[in-house]
């Protein structure tokens, strides 16, 4: 009876610790990433809820403009901006994805860390039943019972009061920490469960960009072939982009009035221009007469342009200058004009997007956008044009080593 009661406090403390022990995982710890939190995924979800709303406007509105030929510059516009909401999208889920990765490896070093904090408390309350058990103390009251006065009662009371307190704390440290990892496993759990349902719906939106862009790039291909729409189109595209070449000359305007008052002069002279893009050198289209086979086209060409760019390919500035147009057209798409001394400009047409504001300085090869098909265009590419003297010049003669293609 002696022994078991000298080794009672110890199975006691297995049986209790059992439950709480740590279970050590395979593989190391995740490395440290950018500190993220759940509100910041919330935020994103919240956000991606708005760009849900938006698109369904969008469709609404081509829906109810279906396939009236009198509003292709409309329905083109709305198409784009579909695509824009997509891409909207797919950067927003890109991002969630990024932030539970963020979160699982700062999920994982907590947990490492309270895995180290309870084995830290766990030998601590061993080794205080250890001392118990050489000591030979079973029980709290058989030290009290050995009291020999009242006096020395209340003395020792004071003391196991003490040590009770101690071995108790020990306990409820033990505890919390195991619900801290179990309520962070459960947590890591869901964390890996919303990130793979993020990858999912990452590739089903990156199918739907495509679906998207092939629609618009069909829509202007079968108004290109419909004598009627065809008219139409070149019509409404020649007033734009007469409305955008007037626009230009009053932002120079400006500008120079601008530089005027705070008497500053251009040190750029014509001349001098890189490549708009790197990845391709291929040109489908040059400037002025050009045949294209397709009923109403244009044979008048202001620029020229580049193809072979997809997508995703950066626009570089050919030249230093500052932003005069950056924006948005039903006939060029996104495109941005950057004037680079008086009378001479270049203009970057059909870009998915911009990366510069009206009135950036922008230095030579400095990214002002990506390639896309944006506003009158059947396929990605890349439309420059170049102003000198305030005449439009040929591209090609500051394009070395392109390649004809049309």
């Amino acid at each position: 009876m002696k022994n078991w009661r000298r080794i009672l406090p110890l199975v006691l403390a297995a049986l209790m610790l059992a439950a709480v022990l740590p279970v050590k995982e395979e593989g190391g710890v995740l490395p440290v990433a950018q500190a993220v939190s759940q509100k910041d995924i919330d935020k994103l979800k919240d956000d991606k809820k708005g760009l849900t709303s938006e698109k369904k406007d969008i469709q609404d509105q081509l829906s109810q403009l279906k396939n009236d030929k009198n509003n292709a510059i409309q329905r083109r516009t709305l198409l784009d901006q579909q695509i824009s909401v997509t891409e909207r999208e797919i950067k927003n889920t890109e991002d969630q994805i990024s932030g539970y990765e963020a979160l699982l490896s700062q999920t994982a070093l907590e947990l490492e860390e309270n895995r180290r904090e309870e084995e830290q408390q766990y030998a601590l309350f061993c080794e205080r039943a250890r001392v118990m058990e050489e000591s030979g103390t079973t029980t709290y009251w058989s030290v009290l019972f050995k009291a020999d006065s009242f006096s020395d009662l209340l003395s020792r009371l004071s003391d196991v009061q003490e040590v009770m307190n101690y071995d108790q704390a020990v306990l409820d440290q033990l505890r919390q920490l195991r619900r801290q990892i179990e309520e962070k496993q459960a947590y890591q759990e869901a964390l890996k469960g919303e990130a793979e349902e993020a990858k999912k719906d990452l590739e089903s939106k990156k199918a739907e960009l495509d679906e998207q862009r092939k629609a618009a790039d069909q829509m202007v291909k079968e108004l290109q072939a419909d004598q009627e729409a065809a008219e139409l189109l070149l019509q409404e595209k020649e007033k734009e982009e007469a409305r955008i070449q007037q626009e230009i000359k009053k932002k120079e305007r400006e500008l120079a009035e601008q530089m005027a008052a705070a008497q500053m002069n251009w040190t750029a002279t014509a001349g001098g221009y890189i490549w708009p893009e790197t990845k391709s050198k291929r040109i489908t289209s040059p400037m002025g007469g050009r045949d294209t086979g397709i009923k109403g086209a244009s044979t008048n060409h202001k620029g020229v342009d580049i193809g072979g760019v997809g997508y995703s390919t950066n626009v570089l500035a050919t030249k230093a200058g500052i932003v005069t147009i950056s924006k948005r057209s039903s006939s060029y798409g996104e495109y941005v004009v950057i004037q680079h001394g008086p009378g001479n400009t270049t203009l970057y047409a059909h870009m998915s997007s911009r990366a510069v504001k009206e009135g950036d300085v922008v230095s030579q090869g400095q990214v002002i956008g990506v390639t896309g098909s944006t506003g009158i265009s059947s396929g990605p590419h890349l439309h420059y044009e170049i102003t000198e003297g305030g005449s439009r010049v040929n591209p090609l003669n500051y394009l070395p080593g392109y390649i004809k293609a049309w």
